[in-house]
């Protein structure tokens, strides 16, 4: 049976992720992905890559790409960090679910990342990230070791080979093990979930240091909490295109000049949109200043984006 897995680099381009004295998180995300993208295509599974050079994709985008085509499932590469430096050391992966394939490909990865050296942290449920959300296919993003954390990056570097066969590894195992035993991914989970009660992990999880940097992965669709629905909330459109590449051009355009944007489908369309504000009025400041900078905008008002 043929596979197909979907590998993303997280960051890149103007999104460096995380900087730890020079060294950026975007690189060792594509070095990490393009490496197990190469072991498993050696091993006859189709890899997909959401980018595969130096570019920005918003998180909505990669997932908006992943679903046009049946991939099994959804691997997130990135580096972990914390708020002070040589704090915290080892792998974390997150998933939407507990109660999805996903679970069990994370458990997977964490446990042949922790032969390579790494500590296992658990895998966590974060329903707030872009590519976990709203991919079709079961998705895992792995925090392979902090970047801000010297042990971790040396284990990185002088262990790149075996992180990466690790991975690859991992993933075969996964899609041959949810072959034979799709009935059983329910009871693995639910079982997986209770094991997360070693004391480093908790002390890990309850500071609050659960990947803090990944906020560009957000998904800005999303907002929690039932009462935030029923507030309106204001964005900018700054265009809307046939084709998604000349919608690229124009995020890069405004992300460098100092703003945030991200492409929305709206059905065959692709639309540029920045901003998530409570008052219009607020969005009306933003407006005018992007008006004198010579853009063409539109505030839009939605529950949420």
């Amino acid at each position: 049976m043929a596979y197909t897995i979907i590998l993303d680099p997280g960051h890149g381009g103007y999104d460096n992720g995380a900087v730890y004295f020079g060294r950026m998180e975007k690189y060792d995300n594509l070095d990490l992905a393009l490496a197990v993208g190469e072991i498993l295509d050696s091993n006859g599974v189709n890899v997909l890559f959401t980018r595969d050079d130096d570019i920005y994709v918003s998180p909505l985008e990669r997932a908006y790409m992943a679903n046009t085509v049946p991939a099994d499932y959804f691997v997130s590469l990135h580096r972990n960090s914390s708020n002070t430096p040589n704090t915290y050391s080892g792998v974390q992966s997150l998933v939407y679910s507990m109660n999805d394939p996903s679970a069990m490909l994370a458990e997977n990865i964490n446990r042949e990342l922790e032969g390579v050296g790494f500590t296992d942290l658990g895998v966590a449920v974060r329903t707030d990230l872009a590519v976990l959300r709203r991919t079709d296919m079961p998705a895992v993003l792995v925090e392979v070791g902090f970047i801000n954390t010297d042990t971790d990056n040396t284990l990185f570097d002088e262990r790149f080979d075996d992180i990466a066969n690790a991975i690859a590894m991992a993933i075969m195992d996964t899609l041959e093990e949810q072959e034979g035993n799709e009935g059983e991914t329910s009871n693995q989970n639910e079982t997986s979930n209770e094991n997360q009660t070693s004391s480093e992990n908790d002390n890990f999880n309850m500071n609050g240091n659960t990947s803090p940097h990944e906020s560009s992965e957000v998904d800005t669709e999303y907002q929690e909490g039932e009462n935030q629905g029923e507030q309106p909330v204001y964005h900018i459109q700054l265009g809307l295109f046939n084709q998604i590449d000349n919608a690229r051009n124009l995020v890069n355009n405004i992300n460098q000049a100092g703003y945030k944007a991200d492409i929305m489908r709206q059905g065959d369309l692709y639309a540029v949109v920045l901003g998530d504000y409570t008052s219009l009025d607020e969005a009306a400041k933003v407006e005018d200043r992007l008006r004198q900078q010579g853009y063409s905008t539109l505030v839009v008002r939605s529950g949420s984006r």
